[in-house]
This record gives C-alpha cells, sequence and structure tokens, in this order.
C-alpha cells in the first residue's frame, strides 16, 4: 500500500501501475496498490515505511499516528536533518510516536536501479535485535542484499550529512575541476563527516560501511543523484530556486545544509566542505569562488 497525498497519482498506481511523475518509463507490480487516504494506508499496517521529505515528514508522521495500531514498528527512508530542530528522523519518531520501534533503511540506493531489478546492498538501523532481524527478513531480497547495523545515530548522520558532500561534488564537476578535485573532495568529505557523527554519538566504523562510503561514492558520483545536479547547475550559473523548481524533487542536502552546519558550530568541529556549500546555497557565493578559498585554507596534516 503506497500513500501519495496527490489522488490522481494514486489513481494513477492503481489503474495503469505508473508513476509518470517520478518514476516516468516504468511499469510498478501490479500488486501495489495507491491511496490518498492516509489511514487506508496505515490503519491495518504490520510496518510502515516512511518516504517522506525532512521537511514534511514530521506532518506526515503525526497526521499517520493517528490511525496506526499500537506497537508497529516504523522505518524512515528519509536521509535528511530537520530544519529548526536539527533533529535525525527516528529522533522524530520517537517523539511522536513513543513505543513504536524506530528504525532506518539507508545506503547507496538508487530507486530507479533498484526498480529495474539491478543488484544493490542496504543498511537496517535499529537498537531492538529482534526488530532488526525481522526487518533484515522482510526486506531482503535475491538482488537486494540487506545488513543489520545497531549504530542508528551514525547510519542517519552519514545519509544526511553525504547529500551536501554531494552537492559540493557536483560543483566541482559543473566546473570542469576534474576526477582529481573531485577524489579529494569526497574523500575530505568523508572526514567531515566522520567527524561530526562520531561526535554525535554515531561509530567511526558505521562511515567506513555501507551507509558512510558506499552512499556517499555513490551520491557524488552519480548521474541520477539529485543533490550532485543541484550543484552541477549551481556550477552552470543557476539560481538555486531555478535550480529547484526546474528538477521537481526534493533536494536534502539543501534542507539539511544548515542543520550540518549548525551541529559542527555547536560542537566547535571544523567543516569546511559544508561551510562552502551554506555560502553557495545561502549567501550567494559564486561556486568557483567557493572552490578557491577551500584550496587556499593553510596546508596542515591529513
Amino acid at each position: 500500500m503506497l500513500w501519495a497525498r496527490d489522488p490522481d497519482l494514486a489513481r494513477q498506481v492503481n489503474d495503469h501501475h505508473v508513476n509518470e511523475r517520478y518514476l516516468s518509463g516504468f511499469e510498478l507490480d501490479p500488486a501495489l496498490r495507491g491511496t490518498s487516504d492516509l489511514a487506508e494506508a496505515v490503519g491495518e499496517a504490520d510496518l510502515v515505511v516512511m518516504g517522506v521529505p525532512s521537511q514534511g515528514f514530521r506532518s506526515a508522521l503525526e497526521e499517520a499516528a493517528k490511525h496506526c495500531r499500537a506497537w508497529v514498528p516504523v522505518m524512515s527512508l528519509t536521509k535528511g536533518l530537520e530544519q529548526g530542530s536539527r533533529l535525525r528522523m527516528t529522533q522524530i519518531i520517537n517523539e511522536v510516536m513513543p513505543g513504536h520501534p524506530a528504525a532506518v533503511l539507508t545506503g547507496p540506493n538508487l530507486a530507479k536501479e533498484i526498480l529495474v531489478g539491478d543488484a544493490a546492498t542496504s543498511v537496517i538501523a535499529t537498537p531492538d535485535p529482534v526488530v532488526a532481524q525481522r526487518l533484515q527478513e522482510t526486506f531482503h531480497q535475491r538482488l537486494f542484499r540487506v545488513y543489520v547495523n545497531p549504530d542508528v545515530v551514525g547510519c542517519e548522520v552519514a545519509g544526511a550529512l553525504k547529500n551536501v558532500i554531494a552537492i559540493a561534488a557536483g560543483i566541482c564537476d559543473g566546473l570542469e575541476l576534474g576526477r582529481n578535485a573531485r577524489a579529494a573532495l569526497v574523500t575530505r568529505g568523508l572526514a567531515e563527516i566522520s567527524r561530526l557523527g562520531v561526535a554525535m554519538g554515531g561509530r567511526a566504523e558505521t562511515f567506513a560501511g555501507l551507509a558512510g562510503l558506499g552512499d556517499l561514492v555513490l551520491t557524488c558520483t552519480g548521474v541520477l543523484s539529485r543533490n550532485r545536479e543541484v550543484g552541477v547547475r549551481l556550477a552552470l550559473g543557476n539560481s538555486l530556486d531555478a535550480v529547484l523548481a526546474d528538477l521537481g524533487h526534493v533536494s536534502e542536502g539543501v534542507s539539511s545544509a544548515r542543520a550540518a552546519r549548525d551541529h559542527a558550530r555547536g560542537r566547535g568541529i571544523e567543516m569546511p566542505i559544508t561551510e562552502a556549500v551554506c555560502a553557495v546555497l545561502f549567501e550567494s557565493r559564486a561556486p568557483r569562488e567557493a572552490v578557491q578559498q577551500l584550496l587556499a585554507r593553510d596546508p596542515r596534516r591529513e
């Protein structure tokens, strides 16, 4: 059962087994049903999977909570931080639906590749090992390999911050700075993510795994990456408003950049790439100038 805000989209899923707005050209499984009624979507569910963008996550969850049965697990697919509160999505789940096991599914997963049946791997993070095992059994398939990890903080921080670094990687590609520069940016971006993630309570090894390095590499290099595409278009001289309007999709990196920067500043952690991305997004800094300022920083130990 798939919930859609737009009744026309729900009817499209039911009548034609397609989602032309987001997955044009792909046929959906006929067993998938769509509805614009959230009560119908979650009322009898044994598991609620939240694929709502981070800035609408809380409001959708508050409405869903009115109709969910007790104890039903809630798993987030959302890779972002809530603006204002700077909370991770499982923290919002715990606030809005206490008593419901909270989990996150993350990793290097492009929806269109999964839909056509290409091999992929993912990570489910939740603190309860019994819930983790049942979720793993539910989602693990022959071409979709699912691992479990108790480090919810590390997995969520990695998922949110890799989008910010991907915008920087897109800027690098849009300015045609070369593969050497992109490799350096991805590597130093991982160092930033790891520093902040560990300070927030994540485990260092998580950032070397699928939720960290794996997802970061994919998002920074994949042509289907929305966040990378935002960076490319900014580098080509487009305004942020024009880029977001043209793409027609949410860019979690834009939504989470400020929250990531504020987390870092509050902990005294240096994150120069994140700072540069925020300057381009919110302070009218020219992309090339932001890159030059990064390169002009004093040399230091790795």
